[in-house]
């Protein structure tokens, strides 16, 4: 298993599109996730970085590092988002092995804290991360924000 960086790796976007725009957009986000994708390949900004979770060539996973998740909170960043691992594939560490390769660039390109929202309870605990209170979404749902520090 290993991930691909699509900044790094061009030649996976289109794949990458489809693979994000099948986990995680609905009928009307889908060119979001397109456009998203297209322009930080080239983009001179370090974010936004999307990365695919690989088995040889076939992708089971992905994950994104952006500067805000449709969230109230948009004083902090970078966030951690879109991370999926297929069912097949869970249970194994796999999200570690995303989580781990986002700190590491996210370190790598000057931050010191990592943040996510979720409703998953008892997840992100594993991996270091702290509740740190409620966000907001512009579609009116709420969601726990976590955060990790990534210079301790």
């Amino acid at each position: 298993m290993h991930v691909i960086s699509i900044k790094q790796q061009p030649e996976y976007a289109e794949r990458a599109i489809r693979y994000f725009q099948k986990q995680w957009a609905s009928e009307e986000s889908m060119k979001l996730y397109e456009d998203c994708i297209t322009r930080s390949i080239t983009s001179p900004s370090s974010l936004p970085q999307w990365y695919l979770l690989m088995d040889n060539d076939t992708i089971i996973g992905c994950a994104g590092l952006i500067v805000n998740d449709f969230i109230s909170w948009g004083d902090v960043w970078p966030w951690l988002c879109a991370l999926y691992v297929e069912e097949a594939y869970r249970g194994q560490r796999l999200s570690h092995l995303l989580i781990e390769t986002i700190q590491a660039d996210a370190a790598m390109l000057g931050f010191t804290n990592l943040y996510l929202c979720t409703d998953h309870l008892d997840l992100y605990e594993k991996f270091g991360f702290k509740y740190l209170g409620t966000g907001y979404h512009p579609w009116g749902e709420s969601s726990r924000v976590y955060g990790k520090s990534l210079t301790e």
